[in-house]
């Protein structure tokens, strides 16, 4: 089984990510992790645009690993059209659970969260339309969708347990 954490900068997506992993006992394939993994081999991107190509690579590099996965595992990262065919293609049953949180919300776990970030995301060089748009901040329609408001800490049980029942064969 393959679950995407999905969802805009800042939704929650890493914080859910982990105890969903950790509950469904498969691994986690963070996309940030490789991209800053890449960012202290490669060094830090000198423009938004070269970040966001390091972020593409990054996510390429998430699903190459999972689908080589025997057991399945669960992937954090904003998804973009560019990985709807790998993810369709992952070699088990796909279920996408979206982080959901009012922009206002997002926008203060960003701002509060960058200081502390790996510097080659270059934060503060992101526009909030780039951030937050229609593209990211609903589910991707790949697959079936747990729909989460993250606003408040978060039932990791019933998720899980809704991931599962989506996962079942029909």
């Amino acid at each position: 089984m393959f679950v995407m954490v999905s969802g805009p900068p800042a939704s929650g997506k890493s914080t859910l990510a982990r105890p969903i992993a950790d509950d469904l006992r498969l691994p986690l394939i963070a996309k940030d992790a490789i991209k800053e993994a890449l960012m202290d081999v490669l060094g830090y991107p000198a423009s938004v645009e070269e970040s966001r190509a390091l972020g593409r690579a990054a996510v390429m590099a998430m699903l190459g690993v999972a689908a080589s996965s025997r057991q399945g595992a669960v992937l954090d990262s904003t998804f973009f059209p560019y990985a709807f065919a790998q993810l369709r293609s992952l070699p088990g049953p796909l279920v996408e659970v979206h982080c959901r949180c009012p922009r206002t919300v997002a926008v203060a776990r960003y701002t509060a969260r960058s200081p502390s970030r790996h510097a080659g995301h270059l934060d503060a060089d992101r526009q909030p339309d780039e951030l937050w748009n229609d593209e990211n901040t609903r589910p991707t329609g790949i697959a079936p969708a747990i729909v989460v408001d993250t606003t408040e800490p978060v039932d990791v049980a019933a998720v899980v347990r809704q991931i599962n029942e989506m996962a079942r064969p029909a």
